[in-house]
């Protein structure tokens, strides 16, 4: 299946996306990466498709003329050239994230998968290590919580599939506050897919969908900034098990030498996630789901609870059937 990876960066070409450019070279990945009004202008890198505002702009996608600029979520408009060049399995990533050689192994929908179906928040971490740590957005009541012994492995269809980070694993302000790093995650139970109500947070640091999933791709862009990619992990997640899905987890295959941060700012980004994310679990939950509804419905369902909570501002709507127009342009939603 032809694969794509994309990323969204303001900088230079460095040796994260530089080792990126090489492997999608080696690989015969197609490399998107979508800039912003900080880019670079003279932004060149061998094997790589950058995507500049303007370039953005003419692309045709409804979206990419009302899509908000300095925002992370100029991502989205990669998805959709990843989507246009015929591609199948869409890998995301970020700047700062480097491949391990795992990293470049084929991807595949069915995975041999042990299970967890408890209807509860799950630290998924928690079975990679041995030490204590937690992945950002999990609400902090649960990050001590002992999880369930996940079932004996069998094949399952899992369209979104979420790696691990060694060195600087996507953790919350709070935790790296607090607890020292880098941290390495030392153990390898095999991959774990979560089903029917157990949920975990998953990022957008180095995570595999296919095909059937591209929808669930959408990052919201009226809400935090460190909360975009969480709070689509939730709606991804309430719309997969509805399904019958779930979302796989599984050892790292990237090492994150971290950009520099201020942990206090992103401490008051995450601050809506530490506040709302267990109560954005349960109304998601509430929301009546048939499994004959197509994925756009169920989606709009979850963004249209979020907007009424007064969570995500209400420019959403605008963008998220701009995202689906330009899906049903390239014969996908």
């Amino acid at each position: 299946m032809r694969t794509a990876l994309v990323v969204t960066s303001i900088s230079a070409p460095n040796t994260a996306l530089q080792e990126l450019a090489a492997g999608c070279l080696s690989q015969d990945w197609h490399f998107v990466v979508a800039g912003d009004s900080k880019s670079p202008p003279d932004f060149l890198l061998n094997g790589c498709q950058f995507l500049s505002l303007e370039e953005q702009r003419r692309s045709g996608f409804a979206l990419a003329s009302i899509a908000p600029e300095k925002s992370y979520t100029r991502k989205n408009i990669a998805y959709l050239e990843a989507m246009r060049a015929g591609t199948e399995v869409i890998v995301e990533t970020d700047d700062d994230n480097r491949p391990m050689p795992s990293f470049w192994a084929a991807r595949v929908p069915q995975v041999s998968a042990r299970m967890i179906e408890a209807d509860d928040w799950i630290n998924i971490y928690q079975y990679f290590s041995s030490g204590f740590i937690y992945p950002r957005g999990l609400p902090l009541n649960a990050a001590r919580r002992q999880g369930p012994i996940p079932s004996g492995s069998r094949l399952e269809e899992c369209p979104v599939q979420q790696g691990l980070a060694n060195d600087d694993p996507d953790v919350d302000a709070v935790y790296r506050m607090l607890y020292p790093l880098p941290f390495r995650f030392e153990t390898d139970p095999g991959p774990i897919l979560l089903r029917n109500g157990a949920w975990c947070p998953f990022n957008s640091q180095n995570t595999t969908f296919f095909r059937t999933a591209f929808p669930l791709l959408y990052l919201p862009a009226h809400c935090s900034f460190r909360m975009t990619d969480i709070w689509r992990s939730f709606v991804a997640q309430r719309v997969l098990q509805a399904r019958g899905q779930g979302v796989l987890f599984h050892a790292p295959t990237v090492y994150q030498e971290r950009n520099d941060h201020d942990l206090m700012r992103d401490f008051e980004e995450e601050l809506p996630g530490y506040l709302h994310n267990a109560g954005i679990r349960q109304a998601l939950l509430e929301i009546p789901m048939g499994q004959g509804e197509s994925m756009r419905c169920l989606m709009e369902k979850c963004y249209q609870k979020l907007i009424r909570l007064g969570l995500v501002a209400d420019g959403e709507e605008m963008l998220l059937q701009a995202w689906f127009e330009d899906l049903e342009g390239l014969g996908i939603a």
